[in-house]
């Protein structure tokens, strides 16, 4: 009991084996002898010395506590290498795997990265056409104020033609339908040239944004990039406790990937709307020029035609002219000749008048009406009837003359009023419109 007592040593360990414990049982014998320490007396107290019994029991316990904290101090030693065997083994995976993925995402984001500069080399490239475009559509609308001077000058000059040559012919309803198109040309030009504005505004807004997209990419590869260099061995490396939690303001990499996809599919968008404006334009530009040139060579036409019937009139005109002067001429003579046939009948009727007198003078039955006097009374009837045929035929002839002076004035100003309009039409009109614009520059190339 007393033994008991004093070894107060815990068990062995459950996990030594029974069998690898000495099978040795050792029983604190109670004493009964003289050197025995038992009795009620002394319940709780010890003698100097211990039994043998108790020495070797004591011994026992210690190899049995020994041998358990030398199995479980081996066992600790063995579970903590195999533990941070697999942390490092674990860890070199978890970085392997991290480098992966930045290589992966570098990939991703060059691959990204790579088509947002191509694009925005497309759009910069095609906004520079449309500028091109522009910078066309602005010289040709500019262009077009010359032939609009041209038309608007030459109905100005022909409305000074004279008496009946202003008339509304052909060469004017040309040049009015010149003005009408060169006015429908500029409002299409203006309208087409706005539109230009507004896609190049917007191909501007969509290069900004795959440029703005284009440069996060750049920072991200070269962040990305850096990371991937990180390793065990750099020197640039520190602790960063709350780097691990997620921003709320992140993104997925399906909406990562949709936003630069958008970006693209918008700038693509914007470039095949721009890739149809000018090929539009191209073709307002060709459609305009060859309606300019084609109503220019219309009205030209109109003039030269319009010259020619002028021109052809006022030779018939000159020509009825010279044949009215010559006729004039004729009849001017006429009216002396008639006028020298009156007074060449004052002779012979003074002559027959004077035998009528001097014959009144007959003495009494001489005073006769004979054939002499009968003649002669027919011949002063003659004469006088004569007479007045001759002046009656003069003041036809003199009222001819006025009529000729007349038709000659009316003739000679129809000439001038012609040649005025052949100088407006030909001199003026025709030479001014030498300066129209070729195909070139009303197609903007000049």
């Amino acid at each position: 009991m007393s033994a008991q007592v004093l070894i107060s040593r815990p068990p062995a360990p459950q996990s030594i084996p029974a069998e690898s414990l000495p099978h040795r049982t050792v029983e604190a014998p109670y004493n009964t002898g003289e050197s025995s320490s038992s009795g009620l007396a002394t319940a709780g107290f010890r003698t100097a010395k211990y039994l043998l019994e108790e020495w070797q029991q004591a011994g026992y316990t210690s190899f049995y506590q020994a041998h358990g904290d030398r199995d479980r101090s081996e066992r600790s030693r063995h579970e903590a290498k195999q533990l941070a065997a697999e942390c490092e083994a674990r860890a070199q995976r978890s970085q392997a795997d991290s480098t992966k993925k930045l290589g992966e995402r570098l990939l991703d984001v060059h691959y990204w990265r790579s088509e947002l500069q191509r694009e925005i080399r497309d759009v910069t490239a095609e906004t520079e056409l449309l500028l091109q475009c522009k910078n066309r559509l602005q010289r040709a609308l500019d262009a077009t104020h010359i032939p609009f001077t041209i038309s608007s000058d030459n109905l100005q000059c022909r409305e000074r033609r004279e008496g009946g040559e202003l008339v509304r012919d052909g060469a004017e309803l040309e040049l009015l339908k010149e003005v009408d198109l060169i006015r429908n040309i500029q409002e299409l030009l203006k309208r087409t040239l706005e539109q230009t504005k507004q896609q190049i505004s917007m191909n501007r807004d969509a290069k900004e944004k795959l440029e703005m997209d284009w440069s996060d990419k750049v920072e991200a590869y070269d962040m990305d990039d850096k990371c991937g260099r990180y390793n065990n061995q750099s020197t640039n490396i520190q602790f960063h406790p709350n780097s691990s939690k997620l921003e709320d303001n992140t993104s997925t990499p399906e909406s990562w990937a949709q936003h630069s996809h958008e970006n693209i599919y918008r700038a693509e968008r914007e470039r095949m709307a721009s890739i149809n404006l000018r090929s539009l334009i191209d073709n307002i530009l060709q459609d305009t020029s060859e309606d300019l040139r084609s109503q220019c060579d219309n009205v030209n036409s109109a003039f030269a035609r319009r010259c020619e019937e002028v021109e052809d009139a006022k030779r018939k005109l000159e020509h009825h002219l010279n044949k009215t002067l010559e006729e004039i001429r004729d009849q001017e003579n006429n009216i002396s000749a008639l006028k020298q046939a009156i007074k060449d009948k004052e002779a012979p009727m003074k002559v027959a008048q004077t035998r009528l007198y001097e014959r009144s003078y007959r003495p009494n039955v001489e005073l006769c009406r004979d054939p002499v006097q009968f003649r002669l009374v027919s011949e002063v009837g003659e004469l006088t009837e004569s007479e007045e045929f001759l002046k009656q035929k003069l003041e036809e002839a003199e009222n001819c003359l006025r009529n000729l002076e007349d038709t000659r004035m009316s003739l000679e100003k129809d000439i001038a009023n012609k040649a005025n309009t052949l100088f407006i039409d030909r001199e003026k009109c025709m030479t001014h419109r030498t300066r129209y614009p070729n195909m070139a520059k009303l197609s903007g190339y000049q």
